[in-house]
């Protein structure tokens, strides 16, 4: 799809808050032009929330939101009827249904017009399926009988069917294996239209023309791909901490300045007190002095104090512009395993689907598990962490094991995220947990914040805290996709925090730029059988 110059979004003055209160946006302005934009920022921040306001899912408080051409909206968490057809989702059913009633010799004019000049529609709909590699996909199948990541590239095929000037896309890679994110970033990167993508997606994010950072409710735009970006922040930062260092010793010399001049004062407050006491000169001269000097004095000491003021204004505005980047910390002692340790045994284990497994893992292994969507990645975990038995075989889990499963349903909204975290440590005491909770960045009142109320990246940091600080420690860690759905700077949290971790690690993943930050010892494919494979 070429962009038309006039190709545009426009939010102007834009309010919009949730029902209970909660304001996500107050005035927000946004210009964006034709070409590809990574929308990123804080999980929190309202990026979700802004691509529903622009395609009208949702309504501003107050504000406009225009859009100069027709909209493709993929929103992030799709839900399908698994009974409709394939080429009833892709939109085509109804021509398809027309051209093969005329193929069949029925000449009824409302055929011909239903069809209009798609005369090609099945072939144009088998070059899109061919270009997302649903290629095998029939058109005449149930959306039931497909995986969830080719359900994905299902309503991403009917939006380029559709040829939408505007494309908005939120989370596309999400439960995508590798070969379908390969295909969704060759969509992308052949896109011709204005794009918005909402994304952690480090390799898609390198496929974008510019970077849109929205921050407390405000947009700053960035020339280039994720890596330009970073770099530019990177600069920007550096000079904003280097502004705070000069502001702190502004605010230490003002202080200092501060202490002088009420030294002065009160010396010559003595001094005139003293030239009273002896009268040496008339009272009139010497009262004349008093009042000269104090009148003088004051307005230095109002001087400096307000020099002080200023230089603390000056501080607090440096401040500002240096981003909080605090690092989980998972250094846990009671988590190593020592070396050579037999941790996991997998024996002939057959899992749903006739997949079969045969695993040894040793000391603090880190291995990433992958493989196609559907392949049993996550059923291989469940049957590992005890959640299932395995159809045959054995398993043997020789260490403290905790497993994260992608829905991060392991804790109990309605409870804080201290007596969370107290349900898997019930010998610790309050205040044990609340100090080992600031180690996942839960400080001061925000360990008894109820865990309903916590944004995704809040609970993700929850989920993690209770499974490291429960008792025993683990020494095995199970993670489940553990990047969805969390945000660039939460995701590099969480790369630093697992690099400290002293136990074992199984990771499935289709994220590889965070698969290869985790410094993975061991890389092994799940398609069928258990194989190893080399680093991806």
């Amino acid at each position: 799809m070429a962009a038309s110059p006039t190709t545009s979004i426009t939010c102007d003055r834009l309010a919009f808050s949730w029902p209970d209160g909660t304001p996500v946006f107050d005035g927000l302005d946004l210009a964006v032009g034709p070409g590809r934009t990574g929308l990123i920022g804080l999980n929190g921040t309202g990026k979700s929330t802004l691509l529903k306001l622009i395609a009208g899912e949702l309504t501003p408080a107050s504000g406009t939101v225009r859009v100069a051409g027709e909209i493709g909206y993929l929103p992030q968490n799709l839900t399908l009827d698994t009974g409709r057809r394939v080429d009833q989702v892709l939109g085509v059913d109804r021509i398809r249904a027309a051209l093969h009633a005329i193929e069949a010799g029925d000449p009824d004019e409302a055929h011909f017009a239903e069809v209009g000049d798609d005369w090609d529609i099945e072939e144009r709909t088998r070059a899109v399926l061919d270009q997302l590699g649903l290629e095998a996909v029939g058109l005449d199948r149930t959306v039931g009988q497909v995986s969830g990541g080719e359900t994905v590239l299902l309503r991403l095929a009917a939006l380029l069917l559709r040829r939408p000037d505007v494309l908005l896309l939120d989370e596309p890679t999400n439960n995508l294996d590798l070969r379908a994110r390969e295909r969704l970033y060759a969509a992308v990167s052949a896109w011709q239209g204005l794009l918005v993508v909402v994304s952690h997606d480090r390799e898609l994010l390198e496929r974008v023309d510019q970077i849109a950072d929205l921050r407390a409710g405000e947009v700053r735009w960035f020339g280039g791909t994720l890596s330009a970006y970073e770099e530019a922040l990177a600069v920007e930062q550096e000079a904003a901490e280097r502004m705070v260092r000069v502001a702190e010793a502004d605010v230490r010399r003002q202080k200092r300045e501060l202490i002088e001049a009420h030294d002065k004062l009160a010396g010559r407050q003595r001094m005139a007190k003293k030239a009273y006491e002896t009268k040496r000169e008339p009272r009139i001269v010497m009262n004349g002095r008093k009042r000269a000097a104090q009148e003088s004095a004051g307005k230095h000491r109002l001087l400096h104090e307000d020099r002080l003021v200023r230089a603390r204004e000056r501080l607090t505005e440096a401040e500002g512009a240096v981003r909080e980047d605090d690092e989980i910390r998972v250094d846990l002692p009671h988590t190593l395993v020592p070396q050579r340790r037999r941790v996991l045994s997998l024996r002939a284990a057959e899992i749903r689907g006739g997949a079969r497994a045969t695993l040894e893992v040793l000391g603090p292994e880190r291995i990433a598990l992958v493989g196609p969507n559907g392949a049993g990645k996550t059923t291989l975990l469940n049957v590992v962490a005890g959640r299932s038995a395995p159809l045959s075989g054995e398993v043997t889990v020789h260490v403290p094991l905790r497993y994260l499963p992608q829905r991060l349903d392991i804790l109990d909204e309605s409870l804080s995220v201290l007596d969370n975290v107290r349900r898997l440590a019930p010998d610790s005491s309050p205040q044990t947990v609340r100090a080992q909770l600031a180690r996942f960045l839960f400080r001061k009142e925000r360990p008894d914040q109820a865990v309903g109320t916590l944004s995704g990246g809040e609970r993700f940091r929850a989920s993690l805290a209770a499974l490291m600080l429960a008792e025993p420690a683990p020494q095995l860690l199970l993670l489940d996709e553990p990047t969805n759905n969390l945000d660039l700077a939460s995701v590099r949290r969480l790369t630093s925090a697992l690099a400290a971790y002293r136990g074992a690690l199984v990771v499935a993943s289709h994220d590889l730029p965070f698969l290869r930050g985790l410094g993975i010892t061991r890389w092994l494919t799940l398609d069928g059988e258990l194989a190893e494979s080399g680093p991806l």
